[in-house]
C-alpha cells in the first residue's frame, strides 16, 4: 500500500474514529496511488492510523479500518455479515414470514462501509457506489453478498453510474454483478408492514424506492383514518398506500414524473384499494399547493428531493424550505396535520425546524410540534460520523 502521512496534530479526528481524512490533514503521500486505491493512513510521527480508499478531492481519504484488517481476503464478506446482523436485531432480515421483506443492508459510514449503499428487496440487492474505491470493489462486494446470503440471494444490480464519481477508466455503466439462474426480472413485488408495492431498481429513483421513510409512512397511517390525505412529491405512492389502508377518506398524489405516476396507480391497484379513493395528478408539486383553496386537505406530506446538495447551496435550499412549508401551512385546515421533511444532509436538524418555524410565523396561524421524525435503525448512523443523519422531519398540528 501507499502510504499517507498527516500533519503535526492533525491525526485527532482520525484517533476519535472519524472515517474520513481530508487533504488539508495531509503532510505528503509516499507513492502514487491511483483513485480508489487502498492506502495506508499514519501520524505525523509514522504510527499506523488506519487504512482507505485514496481518493481525489477535499475527502482524501475513506476510512475502511481502523488497523490493516482491509487486506485479509475475507474483508467484505466479513462487513457485511456484520451489517446484516444488526438488521436481524432490529427485526428486518432473517425472520421468514415476516411483513417485511426488504430493508437497506448497507449505508455507508453507519456500516462502517463509506461510499457505498446497498438495498436488499426479497432477495435483490441493489449497490450504489459513491467513491471509486467502491466502484472499484463492487465485483468483491457481490462475491461477498453470495457468500452471506447463500441460495437466498436472487441478484446483485450496480446501479453505481449516477454516483460514483466520473473518473477516466471508470466504466460507469450499470448492470448485473450476479443473477441466479432463471432469475431476469428487473422489478418484483416487495413487502413493507404488510403493503405490496412494485419496485423497478433498473429504471427507478435511487435504488428503485425509498426506504428510509417506512417509519414515517407507519405513522402517517396511523393519522389518516377518516382524513383527506394529500401526497406531494409523493414518487411511486408510499404515503399514499399506508394513508389508504389507514381508512383516509380521500388521497391525492402529486408527482412531476410521468412514471412515478403510473406507478402509484399501480401500487394502488395492487394492494386492492378502491380506485375511487385516490386521484393521482403529473404536475408540479409546487404550483399544485399554491392554486390549492384553503382547508381542502386536512393532512398534508411534504417529501421534497434535497434542495442542497452540497454547501454552497445551503441559503437558497432554507428558503426554498420555508415557502414551501408557509404554503402548506397556510393551506392546510384547522387542526390538520402537515408532515414535512428534508434529506438534505448539509441542512441539519436545527437549521431546518428554524426554517419551518419561520414559515409558521409567516402565516399567522397557531403550530405546534406534535413530533420530531428521522431515518429508521437500517439507515444507521455512526456515531463518530453524525453527519450520516441526513433525513429530518416534523409533525405538526395546525390550528
Amino acid at each position: 500500500m501507499d502510504k499517507v502521512f498527516l500533519k503535526r496534530g492533525r491525526e485527532e479526528s482520525v484517533l476519535r474514529f472519524h472515517p474520513w481524512v481530508f487533504s488539508g490533514a495531509i503532510s505528503r503521500v509516499q507513492g502514487n496511488p491511483a483513485e480508489g486505491d487502498v492506502v495506508a493512513v499514519y501520524s505525523h510521527e509514522g504510527t499506523l492510523l488506519a487504512c482507505g480508499h485514496w481518493q481525489i478531492g477535499s475527502i482524501a481519504v475513506r476510512i475502511l479500518s481502523f488497523d490493516s484488517d482491509v487486506l485479509q481476503p475475507d474483508f467484505w464478506e466479513k462487513m457485511i455479515s456484520r451489517a446484516l446482523e444488526v438488521r436481524k436485531t432490529v427485526g428486518l432480515a432473517g425472520r421468514t414470514g415476516g411483513q417485511t421483506d426488504c430493508y437497506r443492508l448497507v449505508h455507508g459510514e453507519g456500516d462502517n462501509l463509506p461510499g457505498l449503499i446497498i438495498d436488499y428487496y426479497d432477495g435483490v440487492c441493489v449497490m450504489q457506489a459513491h467513491s471509486a474505491g467502491m466502484f472499484r470493489a463492487r465485483k468483491r462486494i457481490a462475491e461477498a453478498l453470495e457468500k452471506v446470503y447463500g441460495d437466498g440471494l436472487k441478484a446483485v444490480y450496480d446501479k453505481s453510474s449516477g454516483t460514483a464519481p466520473f473518473k477516466a477508466g471508470l466504466d460507469l455503466v450499470d448492470g448485473y454483478l450476479y443473477r441466479k439462474p432463471g432469475f431476469d426480472d428487473d422489478q418484483q413485488i416487495v413487502k413493507e408492514n404488510g403493503h405490496r408495492f412494485l419496485v423497478n431498481w433498473t429504471s427507478g429513483q435511487k435504488t428503485g424506492f425509498f426506504l428510509d421513510q417506512r417509519e414515517n409512512r407507519a405513522m402517517v397511517g396511523r393519522y389518516a383514518a377518516g382524513r383527506r390525505v394529500l401526497n406531494l412529491f409523493c414518487y411511486t405512492g408510499g404515503f399514499s398506500i399506508y394513508a389508504l389502508a389507514a381508512g383516509a377518506e380521500s388521497v391525492v398524489s402529486v408527482d412531476s414524473s410521468k412514471k412515478a405516476m403510473e406507478m402509484v396507480d399501480r401500487n394502488v391497484a395492487l394492494n386492492g384499494f378502491d380506485a375511487s379513493k385516490h386521484t393521482g395528478l403529473c404536475c408540479d408539486a409546487i404550483d399544485y399547493l399554491k392554486e390549492v383553496g384553503e382547508g381542502k386537505y386536512d393532512l398534508m406530506i411534504v417529501d421534497p428531493p434535497a434542495f442542497a446538495k452540497h454547501r454552497g447551496a445551503l441559503k437558497n435550499a432554507l428558503r426554498a424550505y420555508q415557502r414551501l412549508n408557509a404554503a402548506a401551512i397556510s393551506k392546510v385546515a384547522h387542526g390538520g396535520l402537515v408532515f414535512t421533511f428534508s434529506c438534505s444532509q448539509v441542512v441539519d436538524k436545527e437549521a431546518f425546524a428554524l426554517a419551518v418555524f419561520s414559515a409558521a410565523a409567516q402565516t399567522g396561524r397557531s403550530v405546534r410540534i406534535l413530533d420530531r421524525l428521522n431515518q429508521p435503525a437500517d439507515h444507521s448512523v455512526n456515531i463518530y460520523h453524525p453527519e450520516g443523519e441526513y433525513l429530518k422531519g416534523l409533525l405538526l398540528y395546525v390550528e
